[in-house]
């Protein structure tokens, strides 16, 4: 099995092209994903480069840019080739198969409230009020019922 999640930050905007064939998106990506516990001397974060594909791509293009907060599953794909020089190239892409968002709620709240770096992002539905707490959780109780699909009371 080949499976991979990752939660981490981009480390610059998505770049997106279009096939030739198919006019299938391709996104391109690269986040940053802190380790747990780092050796002295090591780095704190590993960096990954990520492809997503058709809507995916778009998706990812239109509402995520550099910093933005991204939780990603996937499966990881070597990308070997030799180069000019007759010299084997070894590397490792990421293939994005689900990508969410992965912002806390303080940070989600002014990025679609206009402010921050995402400020032409769209509001998302109201989801209720907040509970008490510094926790990111939405009450369920404040928000509409008819909204929330298998709800009981």
């Amino acid at each position: 099995m080949n499976k991979l999640i990752l939660l981490g930050n981009l480390t610059r905007d998505p770049e997106i092209r279009y096939s030739q064939g198919s006019n299938m998106a391709i996104a391109r990506f690269s986040i940053a994903v802190n380790r747990r516990s780092p050796r002295e001397g090591d780095p704190d974060s590993d960096f990954f480069n990520c492809t997503a594909f058709g809507k995916q791509a778009e998706f990812v293009e239109k509402y995520f840019h550099k910093g933005s907060r991204m939780l990603l599953t996937g499966r990881v794909q070597n990308d070997n080739y030799t180069n000019k020089n007759g010299e084997k190239v070894y590397s490792v892409q990421v293939i994005a198969e689900e990508v969410e968002f992965a912002e806390r709620k303080s940070t989600a709240d002014s990025m679609f409230a206009g402010g921050g770096d995402g400020g032409s992002m769209p509001a998302p539905p109201d989801p209720g009020t907040a509970s008490a707490g510094d926790d990111d959780f939405v009450d369920i109780e404040g928000a509409v019922q008819g909204d929330i699909p298998f709800f009981q009371s």
